[in-house]
């Protein structure tokens, strides 16, 4: 199977230099077939898998050593497309999972909307029982609403949660991209990180607006790792890496000095 990997790679490779079309995406597509192809039928982690992507790899470094100097971006776009070519059933289970953990966060989100609505209807209810009391009891009553309501702790949470959702689909994106996952399979990570971060954004408004320009570097970051993906540059992993740089930054800013430093003093 070594030599059948090689032959068929360096085959291709030969081809592609003759028509002018041997850049580093090309490298990486060629690999990437090859493997897949001879590898379908092989159990994953397997030895013989390993030793596939090895002998692909080294199919490309014997291509392109004559040439001399610097072999990096080959044998980079070498590597990529063999991991992505021994993964593509590990991706397309992952995809699978992604789909059905989408339906579910639907259905909770559906769920806790219901749960909400029950909750607001319960407390107007409370709220009409006040209604010919005594001025002080009906002071008590919406005092008491208002706080369950309003509870910074359960807004902070929420926010809190949907920061880290964004954060981890960016992390996502970002693994997937370095590992060999599909492009849908980033774009969906990248969907999920927007879906989050407009959910915590609303919530985040009350800050100063010192946040404001890192806010809008987020979203800047966001919209160029799609066009990256959408037109498959190079440039992908570095402008997802700053993605997460981003989002790293502006999620770690605190809350207003003053909502900090409420104490109770006893």
């Amino acid at each position: 199977m070594a030599s059948n990997i090689k032959e068929q790679i360096q085959a291709d490779l030969q081809q592609a230099k003759a028509t002018g079309q041997l850049r580093t995406e090309r490298i990486r597509e060629i690999v990437k077939s090859a493997v897949s192809q001879l590898g379908s039928e092989l159990k994953e982690g397997s030895s013989e898998l390993r030793n596939l992507v090895k002998d692909a790899v080294s199919a490309v470094i014997e291509s392109f050593q004559e040439k001399g100097g610097e072999l990096k971006e080959e044998v980079t776009a070498s590597i990529e497309g063999a991991l992505e070519g021994v993964n593509i059933k590990r991706h397309a289970a992952i995809a699978k999972t992604q789909g059905e953990l989408k339906k579910l966060q639907a259905q909770l989100d559906s769920e806790e909307a219901q749960l909400q609505q029950e909750v607001d209807g319960i407390l107007a209810e409370v709220e009409a029982t006040g209604k010919g009391k005594s001025d002080h009891a009906q002071s008590a009553i919406e005092s008491a609403i208002n706080t369950i309501k309003d509870s910074e702790e359960v807004a902070l949470l929420k926010k809190r949660y949907a920061q880290l959702q964004a954060q981890l689909a960016i992390v996502k994106a970002n693994l997937a991209a370095r590992y060999g996952g599909r492009s849908g399979e980033v774009k969906d990570y990248l969907d999920e990180a927007q879906s989050w971060y407009n959910q915590a954004r609303p919530q985040a408004e009350a800050l100063a607006t010192q946040v404001e320009e890192k806010r809008s570097q987020l979203e800047d970051k966001l919209g160029a790792a799609g066009t990256a993906l959408a037109k498959k540059e190079l440039q992908l992993k570095h402008t997802l890496r700053e993605l997460l740089l981003a989002a790293a930054d502006l999620f770690k800013d605190k809350e207003p000095a003053d909502a900090n430093k409420k104490t109770t003093v006893k």
